[in-house]
């Protein structure tokens, strides 16, 4: 009797185009409610706050605290996916994730606000967000690297104009409490099944990057590579902690996601003290994710035409704008400043995701990128941890959030310098400059 072939290879015969999209599509659901999820830490600190009086760097504290829970795991999550695959990782952040969340309503003192919508979902969204599913969606697709990233991190944005009023609406009728517990439950129902689907490369089912076999090789361009010494290196986290680049791209992200975090967190309670109505604050936090939709699936489509560096500048040049907005919204209310700064954040700053996988993918390329981009990843957690806090400690000591907004706008410039000095074009062009690169030497 002959032996049956394996469910997986049946599979990959039936969607061998297919399937590297059905991984977007679930990563799309994942992102939308996941990081919505922490992000609705925004929403829960003013009634914290009214409820408890605490200082408000510590109970921002909370949120950065999730942030060193995160940078103790990220090195853990690379090397967890090389060896088990994205799957259990995931799932074991939907449980993290739900459970903070689901233990939440019981905060009576700040260890435990810490620990709950602190280190439980701080960690669990690691697992389950942008970090979580740049260490495998890079593997899935090379010409289409980043529209493909982009496409599922735009789910952020797709579940942010629906969690978060739904959230604002049942703060206010219910409480805080009861949003944070409703929200777990939503989690556990959705994320458990949905994240089934995920495989950590395409050959595990026959499949090479962006299509069947044979796809990558006839739509990808023959050569990509600029600097064939450094590609032809078997990169090992070792020796990318060696490079200057790896530290470049820290000093990136670190920069990057301390903008990114500090006006997060702390947006809603500023357009509040403005003069901006809660339910209002509440739509422009969900606006900044929705308008980040045609954002980040456009800014990632060209960064796979012109390179990474100009998307990287363009996202940092969005916190940038953002921060000044809100630096003259600080005068009084402003209905112009609001979405302006709702447009400069969500369509231009969170661009940053579209291309934050995919700058390491193509400078460490090959098997252990999900560790060394593991190890990245701490530096932007890091990043994110110190922007909420040091920006409600500069409040505290100056009473206005003007003088943290400026050093805001300071991190993104040297972001974006970063980022440039690391430079992924000289060593792998995108797809669209090795079209125009071959077409010159065509030419000539």
């Amino acid at each position: 009797m002959a032996t049956p072939r394996p469910r997986r290879a049946s599979l990959a015969r039936r969607l061998p185009f297919f399937y590297g999209w059905i991984v977007v599509a679930a990563s799309f659901v994942t992102m939308a409610l996941a990081v919505n999820a922490r992000t609705a830490f925004s929403l829960f600190l003013p009634p914290i706050l009214d409820e408890f009086g605490w200082p408000r760097s510590l109970a921002a504290g909370a949120f950065s605290f999730g942030f060193v829970v995160s940078a103790a795991l990220s090195p853990l999550l690379g090397r967890a996916v090389e060896r088990c695959g994205p799957r259990p990782v995931l799932e074991a952040g939907a449980v993290l994730l739900s459970a903070g969340l689901l233990l939440a309503p019981l905060v009576r003192a700040p260890w435990q606000l810490y620990a709950t919508l602190g280190a439980l979902v701080g960690g669990g969204m690691n697992c389950l967000g942008y970090t979580g599913h740049a260490l495998f969606l890079s593997s899935w697709f090379a010409r289409r690297r980043g529209f493909a990233t982009s496409l599922a991190f735009s789910g952020v944005g797709a579940g942010s104009i629906t969690l978060l009023p739904w959230l604002q609406s049942v703060i206010e009728r219910a409480g805080w409490r009861v949003a944070s517990a409703s929200t777990g439950v939503l989690l556990l129902a959705v994320l458990i099944p949905v994240n089934l689907v995920h495989r950590r490369r395409p050959e595990e089912l026959g499949l090479e990057p962006d299509g069947p076999p044979g796809e990558a090789s006839r739509s990808r361009p023959t050569d990509t590579v600029v600097d064939h010494a450094w590609a032809g290196v078997d990169w090992t986290l070792s020796r990318a902690l060696g490079t200057a680049r790896f530290w470049w791209l820290a000093a990136g992200y670190l920069c990057g996601m301390y903008a990114w975090y500090a006006v997060q967190v702390h947006q809603t309670r500023f357009l509040i003290e403005t003069g901006v109505g809660p339910s209002e604050a509440a739509w422009a936090l969900g606006l900044v994710s929705l308008v980040a939709v045609p954002g980040q699936i456009a800014l990632g489509h060209l960064s796979d035409r012109i390179g990474r560096e100009w998307v990287w500048t363009v996202g940092c040049a969005g916190f940038a704008l953002c921060f000044l907005a809100l630096i003259l919204l600080a005068r009084g209310p402003s209905r112009s400043l609001l979405y302006g700064m709702v447009v400069a954040q969500g369509l231009l700053g969170y661009g940053l995701t579209s291309v934050i996988g995919a700058i390491p993918a193509e400078i460490f390329e090959g098997r252990n990128y999900p560790t060394i981009y593991g190890c990245l990843v701490v530096a932007a957690v890091v990043g994110g941890a110190v922007g909420p806090w040091v920006t409600g400690l500069v409040y505290d000591v100056a009473q206005n959030y003007v003088p943290a907004f400026a050093l805001a706008i300071g991190a993104c410039a040297l972001s974006a310098a970063a980022i440039w000095l690391a430079a992924p074009r000289q060593v792998r062009l995108v797809a669209g400059r090795a079209e125009r690169r071959r077409a010159t030497e065509a030419v000539a």
